[in-house]
């Protein structure tokens, strides 16, 4: 007869999720959204590529980057591109990106008693042409903000962009626009900054920056190369 020990004895360490690491960030400008995430996705000290996009195009304006675990970032983009083909085949047209984002906080709040261990922004362009930018929890509260960090790097740089963008006192001044003041460049030259800066003191975000522009002329993409140590 086995030990009673041995007979009880349980794996307590296994666990249905991951943290993959990385960083991501979305900036709102008058009529653009820049979208950033790092490339590099981690296992606890191990680096298991320093290629991977965590930067998917759910439509035509809208665009979401996500940190946490990537199994269920890939369930969670898949589940959304179903929805998303559903709606073009009922309307004929593509989701606008607020749509796209309530769609989104929909989807997290209807797996919160067993959630997608995801951490979202959504940008792109409203249908007035202006940049925004959605920020999420694992549960689906939502946000439209100028600006937004999640990840394993955001709390280095959400204080940057605190700084930088922030309107002071918004409790004695009207309420703005969720936008930032910043130029298409000044926006794209900030990601860069507080990206380098992250990958000085985070070792879940590093390698590539992906940066992907939103505006009125389509989508592009650019990369810059990050410390990869």
């Amino acid at each position: 007869m086995a030990p009673v020990e041995a007979a009880t004895k349980q794996h307590a360490n296994w666990s249905p999720y991951d943290n993959n690491g990385g960083t991501v960030v979305a900036i709102a400008g008058g009529n653009y959204c820049v979208v950033a995430a790092d490339t590099r996705m981690s296992t606890g000290y191990s680096i298991l590529t320093r290629d991977y996009s965590k930067i998917c195009q759910l439509a035509d304006k809208s665009i979401m980057a996500s940190s946490g675990f990537q199994a269920d970032v890939k369930a969670l983009q898949k589940h959304l591109a179903a929805k998303h083909l559903i709606y073009q085949h009922q309307h004929n047209k593509q989701m606008s990106c607020p749509a796209m984002a309530q769609l989104l906080s929909n989807t997290l709040y209807y797996k919160r008693f067993f959630p997608y261990y995801a951490f979202n922004v959504l940008g792109g362009l409203d249908s007035e042409g202006k940049g925004c930018v959605f920020t999420y929890d694992a549960v689906g509260s939502y946000e439209r903000v100028g600006y937004s960090a999640q990840g394993s790097g955001a709390t280095l740089i959400t204080p940057v962009l605190d700084n930088q963008l922030k309107t002071p006192s918004p409790l004695l001044l009207p309420a703005k626009d969720a936008i930032t003041p910043l130029s298409e460049t000044e926006a794209v030259d900030m990601v860069k900054d507080v990206f380098a800066s992250a990958a000085e003191r985070d070792i879940y975000t590093g390698d590539r920056v992906e940066i992907v522009v939103v505006n009125s002329e389509g989508i592009r993409r650019e990369y810059v190369e990050l410390r990869k140590d």
